[in-house]
């Protein structure tokens, strides 16, 4: 192994795959994308085929179950599924420099390319900087035509702002190469890890691909999001600083994503 060159992919085999959709959900803001992506490979039963090192990785190591160490990565997981299969992007963190974030995403679409895969899924955080009871889901696309099917799954479409990160980078990439990509951002506050938020971006998913999970796990982990901003809230009431927003934020408050 080395790290001469800005990326090392490890790939074991590449899958034989039926109508194959990548979706990605990589650390930010709430982990939003990532709780989404890896209960999908949970529940789904994902077999790691690929791994993606880097020196533009932050510097450290995670520390694995049985005590051992692993370097920061990215990782691939395909998961069968009876209308299309599914490759899932999940890791470890994102790269720390902005053009190293462009040459991950054209790793991701060579791979793309290499398993035939037409469309890209990008789960992400849309940051109000409030707490709200619901979580809305927003989304953009690569193409209008994918746009104008928002509206069947309550998902509302983005007109201004920008996204930050990997999670926009992809599909902004997959667009220059001509292929189909959706970003589908969750609302949260971006103060706590929204599993509230995770729950709503991966439902508008499972929607739009037909999709079926059983969500139990995921509801208990929403509860204890629930729990930590009742927390929060509290303190800033006992500190004097008032409660904080529980409402749905105005559009101003929405221009800036991540």
């Amino acid at each position: 192994m080395s790290f001469n060159e800005k990326f090392l992919v490890e790939i074991s085999s590449l899958p034989d795959l039926k109508n194959p959709k990548l979706v990605c959900g990589l650390p930010g803001s709430g982990f939003v994308g990532k709780l989404a992506v890896d209960y999908i490979v949970d529940k789904l039963q994902g077999k790691q085929f690929a791994d993606i090192y880097s020196s533009s990785f932050p510097p450290q190591v995670t520390i694995q179950q049985d005590g051992t160490v692993d370097l920061i990565k990215n990782s691939l997981y395909y998961c069968k599924t009876e209308l299309h299969d599914l490759v899932i992007l999940t890791g470890d963190a994102q790269p720390v420099l902005p053009q190293s974030e462009y040459l991950l995403a054209e790793e991701i679409i060579n791979i793309c390319k290499k398993l035939h895969i037409d469309i890209i899924y990008t789960l992400a955080a849309y940051i109000t900087g409030t707490f709200s009871k619901t979580s809305k889901v927003y989304g953009t696309s690569t193409s209008p035509d994918l746009i104008q099917q928002f509206s069947k799954y309550q998902i509302e479409t983005m007109n201004k702002g920008s996204i930050t990160g990997m999670n926009g980078i992809i599909i902004g990439i997959a667009k220059k190469f001509n292929m189909k990509g959706i970003c589908l951002l969750g609302e949260t506050s971006g103060y706590v890890v929204d599993a509230k938020a995770s729950k709503a971006v991966l439902q508008a998913l499972l929607q739009i691909l037909d999709i079926k999970l059983d969500m139990t796990e995921l509801d208990k982990k929403v509860e204890d999001t629930e729990k930590i901003i009742k927390s929060i809230e509290s303190q800033a009431t006992r500190e004097g600083y008032g409660q904080m927003a529980m409402s749905q934020p105005s559009s101003k408050n929405l221009e800036y994503i991540s």
